[in-house]
Parts: structure tokens; C-alpha cells; sequence
């Protein structure tokens, strides 16, 4: 019984609490629902008195401009109109529900950019106005702020000015102002004077085109046609400004327009006497031709390099002989090399001949012209020693392989061993310079591998710290995290030993050379040197030193072979050629900076390696193993144009116990292997022959007898042929010049 009350009494309990929670519930969402009714209210009625606010600005601004003799308008932000007063109706119309944009239509070639444009500076400072030309002439439009979203905009003429429309018409001399495709965007009112109408095209205003700057052309008028100089000035964006000068013999006399009025002209002028002296010059003149030019100097004071005399060119423009329009001539100016574009032109004052020279700057012009000579100078000797050194490597296969065949009857003892390695050693150091050559043609045999610039300037540092000597400090700064390029080892040491060594030799005094290697990134391509270096990652390298630095004049000229700024038997003049040639054959870019006084840096570009580095994929004649070799068998056919290199070759062949067969063509080695039952085991083969070349005879062998193995020969690098041979199977290259151990070294692993 107990149990069943208390059971109860806690049904009732729950019971209570239940209806109390769901009051409490009603009562909270009455109360929010009251609050979100008010602030709904107080908004609306903030927007209600902020329209009132707004509409009583507009109606007072409209009250006010109403009889205003200035055509107003009141229009919202986004520019519908809102009010116009009677004075903008009676101008503009009186058009309903339009925008400001289609009010002003009629009267403003863009209206919407100009409202615009004027809008935003108005919201920035509260006000804007601007000075506008339109189809009825120059207005000025204005624009303020009425309220937050109200703007009242104000069309009026502008006032007069004292002067003339542009700067154009404020000079005497005729200019029109020409755009892309020959159409003509302005005359000045000289020119509209002189004409007589208003001209939309070069080939209404010519009678011929194209026209070239500095001569005589003539030109349609009201009055009939008539000859003008016509003298070009580039106006940027794609524009150039023609002024029509007086021209020679005749029509408009430079009395008429006077000279005062070339003194503005932004075109060079000189006048000159018969004799070549100067009689007078504009500004633009001075300021091209410096302090040199004056009254009564002659023009061969002022400009020199014609090839020929100036006063015979003088007379030839007087006379009316000149068969070229324009000469090129070099300024006598001592602060800076500058080049100009000369035509000479005759005219007539009060019956006596003067001339009046129109001077252009050609000094960019110029310069690309000496900078493509001198690429292709560098073109022209690159071929010369590449021909050069495969020519020497022949030579010096005959004698060092000759000498090698003489060490081999004489031993230490004899008095003719002595001079036989005189002769050996000088031959490798001709080898070594012909080396150069063909590093500098970019003709060299490569062996390019992966490297840590790193790792390569560590196995280097202690030869280079020998190489400077004491008075010269060498220092070492890498970038943390540096990039694996793909080059030769033993080249790339050549190219840093040589730029070590001419810093060195800069610095007689002693001084620091500083070598920094970092990864560089180039978002655009750097253009430099009238060179390109495409966008990407490199690996670059400097080496500066304080040393006495190379003039301008000698910087373009520094990676020519043979060209050196050292006294006699201080150097050969190839050490930066080669480097130039190395780093190009391995896809680089190197730059020189240098100052007198005050050093030179040389810096090196090297494309980073992306990703897994590549093996080489053809096969390539491995370093001659330094073991002593042993007797082998085989039969060689043996396949050179060179007697002296065939002679050698045979000879230590057969001295390893070769059955060594010699053609002295690739058609006579055909005809050989027609004898089906000839056994050879191993082509050795010139690559470059008269008539059918190496690797065109070989594959033809290779038809009958494709297990035979080859080894090209050749003076020239292995890039020249390399696509030929990675088709051929089993082939190997070895470059001349070769000694006898390098040959049967070759010979023998090719066989074994």
C-alpha cells in the first residue's frame, strides 16, 4: 500500500514539472517573438526616415537647380536619373525611366566609362570633374554627393582658353600624327593650313608610299601637289608624328616658315653651308651631338666613319648625286659611343645652297648589327677550328702512335729514349691544345654524368688552392640545398681551374676569389648578352674576383680563341674559350661582368637534372684498363682514308697478334667482304671518309655479318654522329688522337 502511494505521488510529480517546463516554453518564444517584432519595427522605421531624409535632400537639390541654366541631374548610384532640370531636358530630352548613360548618349562618344570613371573618384573624395571634348565641343562635366545614394552631376560648357586645343597646334611646323594601318588621328592646324582639309589617311595625304624619314615626298594639297621633307618621330602606342619640313629646290621656302620654328621640332636638325660648315642647329640637335656642335664647326669635327671623304659627300648632295638616301656615321663624342643616321638634303636661302642634315639615333641599331657580326664571327671560327682540329688529330695519331711504336724497341738505356718521350709528351700537348679547339667548337667527346657541384668544387679545392699561390685567398660558399646538374666531370674542373687561373693572374698583388654556387629559379626567360635563358631551375655558379677588371670595349671579345689581354708567353689565349665551348656543349650559359678597377665575375648556368637522372644509351669505348695486355686472335678489318694513321694502326694491331685486313675506302671494304667465306670479327673505322662515310658502309656489312662488332674513329666529336651509332649494334667510339694501348685496349674489350 505504501508502495502504490509513493508510486503515485511521483506520477503527480512529473506530471507538474511537465506543464511547468511547457509553460516556461511558450513563455520564451512569446518574448523572442516580441523582440524580433520590434527590432523589425525600429528597422523599418530607420529606413522610412532615412528614405524621408534622402527624398528631402533630393527635393531640396531639386528645388534649387530647377531654373538653373546648367544642365543638372540628381540620379542614384547605379545612375538611373532621378530628376533633370529644364535646362537639361531642353538639351537632352526629357526621356523617362533611362539612365544617365542614355541621357547623354547623343552628345558623349563613351559616355559610360566617363560616368564611371568620374563616380569612383567622386565616392573617394566626395566630388570629381573633368574636361571632356564632345560632338558640340568642350564641356565639363561634375559630380557631388547629394546623400548616401544620391548624385547630382552637372554638364556645362568649358570656358575658352587662351591658347590653342593641344600642344601640337602651338608649334608653326606641320605635323600629323599617324596611327597603325596609316590611318591619321590628328593634324595640327599648320598642317590643316597647309593642306587644306582635314586628311583621314596617309594615302589620301602621299601620292607614294611607304615613306622613309628624311626624304623628299610629295603631297596632295587644295592647292595642287606640292614637295615636303618629311622628317618621323615615334609617339609610343604604335604612333609616329610626321612633320612636313620645307623641302629641297623649292615649295615652301625655309624663310617661310623661319628656323626659329625647328627649334622645338623633336627631330635632330643641323643646316649646313656648301663647305660643310654649320650654320645652325635646333636643341634636339645640341643635346644628341653634345658640346662639340656649335656654329661655324664643320661637319667632319662632329661625326666620322663614311669610308670616305665628308666634303665629297657634301658636293654629291649639292649636285644631286647621291644614290644612297642616308649614311651611318659615328659621333666624335669622347663620353659615349653613339651612332647616327645622316640624310642630307638640299634647300635654297635667298638664292644660295645650304643644306639641312636630319639626324636620327642609331646607336641600338647598331649595336645589334656589331652584336650579330660578332655571333656570327663566333660561328665562323667555331667551324674553322673544328675543321682545324680534326685535320691536327689525324697528324698527331700518326705521330704519337709512330713515337709509340719506336718506345717499343727502345728501353730506358738507349740515348734515343729520351728524346722519343720529348716527342711523345709534346705530341699529347698538342693534342691537348687541339682539345681546346674542339671544346671551343663545341665538337668535343662528352662523357656527362650526374654531379653535386658540391662534391665536384671539394675533389677540386686542393688543386686550386695550388693554383693561386700564396698572396690569393680562395673561398668556397655553397647554397644549403643544392640541385644535381648532368655534365662531364673532368671538362667542368677544366672550365673552374680555368676562370680560377685568370682570376688569379688579375690580381698580381693578391686579393680573394670567391666561388658561390646556388640554386636559381627564373620565372621569365633572362634575356642577356643577345642571349636567352629559357625560365626554369639552374644550378649557378660564380667566381668573382677584386682583380684590375676588362674594359667594355674587350668584354665582347674575351671567349674568342687566341684573344688575351696577357703580355707575350703569358698564356695562350684559350683558357676562356674552351670554357665558353664546355659549358655551351653541356647546355649552359655563361655570362661575365667587370668592371676596371674594381674586378670581374663570371657566372655560370646549369639546368638542374629533374628527376631520375638517364643513362647514356648507346655504348661507349670504356678508359683502357692499365693492366698489361696479352696476345690475342681475331681477325680486324681496318678501314681508313689517312695513310700515315692506317700504317700505325695495322702495325699495332698486329704487334697484339691481330690478323689486321686494310682498306683505304668504305667501297673497297665492301668489295672485301663480297668473299662470303671471309671471317672478320671487328670493324675499326673512320667515321668521316671521302665517298661513303663509317656508319653508312658498316650498316650495310652489317645486313650479311650482324655479329660483328665495331669501333669508330674519328677526329670529330662523337655528338656529330652519335644518333648514327645508338643504331648500330656493339659499336664503340674512340676519338683521335688515340695511342697504340688505347687502340688494342679497345680492340680487345670490344672482342672479349
Amino acid at each position: 500500500m505504501r508502495l502504490w502511494l509513493l508510486g503515485a505521488m511521483a506520477v503527480a510529480t512529473g506530471a507538474l514539472a511537465q506543464r511547468s517546463a511547457e509553460a516556461s516554453l511558450k513563455l520564451g518564444l512569446t518574448a523572442a517573438a516580441v523582440t524580433l517584432g520590434l527590432i523589425l519595427i525600429g528597422f523599418m522605421a530607420l529606413r522610412l526616415r532615412a528614405r524621408t531624409l534622402n527624398q528631402a535632400s533630393t527635393d531640396g537639390v531639386a528645388d534649387f537647380i530647377a531654373k538653373d541654366g546648367t544642365p543638372s541631374f540628381i540620379a542614384s548610384t547605379d545612375r538611373q536619373v532621378i530628376y533633370r532640370n529644364e535646362a537639361a531636358q531642353k538639351q537632352f530630352g526629357d526621356g523617362g525611366g533611362e539612365t544617365l548613360a542614355q541621357a547623354l548618349r547623343t552628345h558623349f562618344s563613351n559616355p559610360v566609362g566617363l560616368l564611371y570613371r568620374l563616380q569612383s573618384r567622386a565616392t573617394a573624395s566626395g566630388n570629381a570633374r573633368e574636361e571632356v571634348i564632345t560632338r558640340v565641343g568642350p564641356v565639363r562635366i561634375s559630380v557631388h554627393h547629394v546623400s548616401a545614394d544620391r548624385l547630382l552631376w552637372r554638364i556645362e560648357p568649358a570656358p575658352a582658353r587662351a591658347g590653342p586645343r593641344a600642344t601640337q597646334d602651338s608649334m608653326a611646323l606641320p605635323m600629323v600624327m599617324v596611327g597603325r594601318g596609316g590611318t591619321i588621328l590628328f593634324m595640327n592646324e599648320a598642317a590643316r593650313i597647309f593642306v587644306g582639309d582635314r586628311v583621314k589617311s596617309l594615302d589620301r595625304l602621299f601620292n607614294s608610299l611607304p615613306l622613309t624619314s628624311g626624304t623628299v615626298a610629295e603631297i596632295s594639297t587644295a592647292q595642287g601637289n606640292r614637295q615636303v621633307l618629311v622628317a618621323e618621330v615615334d609617339a609610343g602606342a604604335n604612333r609616329r608624328a610626321l612633320y612636313l619640313l620645307p623641302p629641297p629646290d623649292g615649295g615652301v621656302s625655309a624663310s617661310e616658315l623661319g628656323w626659329e620654328t625647328f627649334q622645338d621640332l623633336p627631330v635632330p636638325m643641323i643646316k649646313l653651308g656648301p663647305d660643310g660648315t654649320v650654320l645652325a642647329f635646333n636643341r634636339m640637335a645640341a643635346k644628341l651631338l653634345g658640346v662639340s656642335l656649335r656654329r661655324g664647326a664643320h661637319l667632319s669635327q662632329l661625326m666620322e666613319g663614311l669610308g670616305r671623304s665628308i666634303s665629297d659627300w657634301l658636293n654629291d648632295s649639292l649636285a644631286g648625286r647621291l644614290v644612297q638616301k642616308s649614311e651611318f656615321l659615328r659621333l666624335t663624342r669622347t663620353d659615349q659611343e653613339i651612332f647616327v643616321q645622316v640624310s642630307l638634303n638640299r634647300i635654297s636661302e635667298g638664292g644660295e645652297a645650304a643644306l639641312i642634315a636630319v639626324l636620327q639615333d642609331a646607336t641600338e641599331l647598331k649595336s645589334l648589327e656589331a652584336q650579330f657580326v660578332q655571333s656570327q664571327k663566333m660561328q665562323a671560327i667555331g667551324q674553322l677550328a673544328g675543321g682545324v682540329a680534326h685535320d691536327f688529330n689525324n697528324l698527331l695519331t700518326a705521330i704519337s702512335g709512330h713515337c709509340d711504336l719506336l718506345l717499343l724497341r727502345h728501353d730506358q738505356g738507349d740515348p734515343d729514349f729520351s728524346d722519343l718521350v720529348q716527342i711523345n709528351q709534346n705530341a699529347n700537348r698538342a693534342a691537348a691544345l687541339v682539345g681546346q679547339l674542339l671544346a671551343f667548337s663545341r665538337k668535343q667527346t662528352l662523357r656527362p654524368e650526374t654531379l653535386d657541384m658540391r662534391d665536384t668544387l671539394a675533389d677540386l679545392t686542393h688543386l686550386l688552392n695550388r693554383l693561386v699561390g700564396e698572396k690569393v685567398t680562395l673561398t668556397l660558399s655553397h647554397d644549403p640545398v643544392l640541385a644535381p646538374i648532368r655534365a662531364d666531370k673532368r671538362q667542368l674542373e677544366q672550365v673552374l681551374m680555368n676562370l680560377v687561373v685568370n682570376a688569379r693572374d688579375a690580381m698580381p698583388a693578391g686579393g680573394e676569389i670567391r666561388i658561390l654556387t646556388e640554386v636559381t629559379t627564373l620565372d621569365q626567360p633572362l634575356e642577356r648578352d643577345r642571349v636567352s635563358v629559357p625560365a626554369g631551375r639552374y644550378v649557378t655558379v660564380q667566381v668573382h674576383d677584386d682583380g684590375t677588371g676588362i674594359p667594355k670595349d674587350k668584354l665582347q671579345k674575351v671567349f674568342e680563341p687566341f684573344f688575351t689581354t696577357k703580355r707575350t708567353g703569358e698564356g695562350t689565349g684559350l683558357g676562356l674559350s674552351t670554357a665558353y665551348g664546355i659549358v655551351k656543349q653541356t647546355g649552359g650559359f655563361i655570362f661575365i661582368d667587370s668592371e676596371l678597377g674594381r674586378g670581374t665575375c663570371f657566372t655560370l648556368y646549369f639546368p638542374v637534372l629533374e628527376g631520375q637522372p638517364h643513362t647514356v644509351s648507346r655504348k661507349t669505348a670504356s678508359q683502357p684498363d692499365q693492366g698489361p695486355l696479352q696476345r690475342s686472335d681475331g681477325v680486324i678489318l681496318l678501314v681508313e682514308d689517312e695513310a700515315p694513321v692506317r700504317a700505325f694502326a695495322s702495325r699495332a694491331l698486329r704487334l697484339r697478334g691481330y690478323t689486321v685486313l686494310e682498306a683505304e675506302s668504305a667501297e673497297a671494304a665492301l668489295k672485301m667482304l663480297e668473299d662470303q667465306e671471309l671471317d672478320i670479327d671487328v670493324f675499326v673505322t673512320d667515321v668521316v671518309m671521302p665517298g661513303m662515310d663509317g656508319p653508312s658502309w658498316v650498316r650495310q656489312a652489317l645486313k650479311q655479318r650482324p655479329d660483328v662488332r665495331v669501333v669508330f674513329v674519328s677526329g670529330y666529336a662523337e655528338d656529330n654522329f652519335g644518333q648514327e651509332q645508338s643504331k648500330i649494334p656493339n659499336s664503340v667510339f674512340l676519338p683521335k688522337p688515340f695511342s697504340l694501348t688505347d687502340l688494342t685496349n679497345t680492340v680487345h674489350n670490344q672482342l672479349h
